[in-house]
C-alpha cells in the first residue's frame, strides 16, 4: 500500500516510514503542508499518515483540502499528532479524518490501525 507521510519532523517521520515499510508498505514522506497537498494531488496515495503542525500550513488544513478533491476524497486519513487538543481531535474526526493516533505510537498500533484504516 502507498502511503503518504506528513510530517515535519524528519527523525519521526523516517521512523514510521521504516515501520510501515517493515509490514509491506511503501512510504512517501512530505514536510510540510504543502508538499503534502501536491502529492496526494499528483499521485493520490491508499492513505495519508497526516501531522496537525506542520509549517506551510496545518494538518486540519491538509485535511479539508484532501477530503474536499474528487481525486482524494475517499483517500482515508489518519491523524497522528502531538496535539493533546480534543478540540483538535473531535475537528479532524468531523472532517473525515478516519482516527487520531497521539505521538509517539506504538509500532504494532500504528500497523493494526493502518490495515483497519483501509479495510
Amino acid at each position: 500500500m502507498n502511503i503518504l507521510v506528513a510530517d515535519d519532523d524528519q527523525m519521526l517521520s523516517k521512523m514510521v516510514c521504516t515501520i510501515l515499510k517493515e509490514g509491506g508498505h511503501i512510504c512517501i514522506p512530505a514536510f510540510d503542508a504543502m508538499q503534502a497537498v501536491m502529492f496526494a494531488m499528483k499521485r493520490p496515495p491508499d492513505l495519508v499518515l497526516l501531522d496537525i503542525n506542520m509549517p506551510g500550513g496545518t494538518g486540519i488544513g491538509v485535511l479539508q483540502k484532501l477530503k474536499a478533491n474528487s481525486k482524494t476524497s475517499n483517500v482515508p486519513i489518519i491523524v497522528l499528532s502531538g496535539s493533546t487538543d480534543p478540540a483538535i481531535t473531535a475537528q479532524a474526526l468531523k472532517l473525515g479524518a478516519v482516527t487520531f493516533l497521539s505521538k509517539p505510537v506504538d509500532p504494532e498500533v500504528l500497523l493494526q490501525t493502518v490495515a483497519d484504516a483501509v479495510k
